[in-house]
């Protein structure tokens, strides 16, 4: 009697280690798959930033292929426009970016006048660069205009605008680039004044100071009467003052 009452006594407890142990197994079981299941998670996670940046590193490369395309575009266009001039076989009345040659008048010309879309588009641009200050949209927004629309009004505001966005932006060797062109070759149009006051406040930031001082000088001896040349009067009594 005594050794069946010491066995019921022991039963229970021979089963408890293994009952325990399956309980603890079933909870590290859980906790493992809650960690795998983590584990997952992260992966997943480090995957799509990894996916991320290779995006934002593709596009940045395509962003500097384009701005040195536009760049090389730019360039290409000063130097047909080098070409054109050098062709020309009649006296050159005063130069509105050196101001040397006669002091005969420019020959004013019609500018082709805007459609009604062509004037939205510029509209739009406008905002981009005085309301939102996106100048990196805003420059290639410039640039497909000039590329699509036929040289016009428009199309000369689009060239100095260029070169105002880059000078906003401190990029001065393509500010330069399109100021020159407004400046030299339609120096008749009612941008040219701002156009070459600006290229002396560009050449002046690039350290040339003396072709920043000529350059202001020309806007007041051939735009006399333009607000430019009262900036550029006032930008040389800085100067020397």
């Amino acid at each position: 009697m005594r050794h069946i009452l010491m066995a019921s006594m022991l039963l229970p407890l021979a089963f408890w280690p293994a009952a325990a142990w399956s309980q603890s197994s079933g909870s590290g079981s859980q906790a493992n798959a809650e960690l795998f299941y983590m584990i997952q998670q992260l992966q997943t996670e480090v995957r799509q930033l990894r996916g991320e940046v290779e995006e934002q590193r593709n596009q940045i490369d395509r962003l500097n292929r384009q701005s040195r395309d536009r760049y090389i575009d730019l360039d290409q266009r000063i130097l047909k426009l080098s070409s054109e001039l050098s062709d020309l076989d009649k006296p050159a009345a005063s130069d509105p970016v050196t101001g040397q040659g006669s002091e005969a008048a420019v020959e004013q010309r019609e500018y082709r006048q805007p459609s009604a879309e062509e004037r939205k588009e510029y509209e739009a641009l406008q905002t981009l660069i005085r309301k939102d200050k996106k100048f990196n949209e805003a420059i290639n927004g410039l640039y497909d205009f000039i590329d699509k629309y036929e040289e016009g009004d428009l199309t000369v505001n689009a060239y100095y605008w260029l070169g105002e966005v880059y000078l906003a932006e401190n990029q001065l060797e393509q500010a330069k680039q399109a100021f020159t062109i407004v400046a030299t070759r339609y120096g008749d149009h009612r941008k040219a004044s701002d156009a070459v006051y600006k290229l002396g406040v560009t050449l002046d930031r690039l350290g040339e100071t003396a072709e920043a001082a000529r350059r202001m000088e020309a806007v007041i001896r051939n735009y006399p009467d333009s607000n430019a040349a009262s900036l550029a009067k006032t930008f040389l009594d800085d100067k020397t003052g």
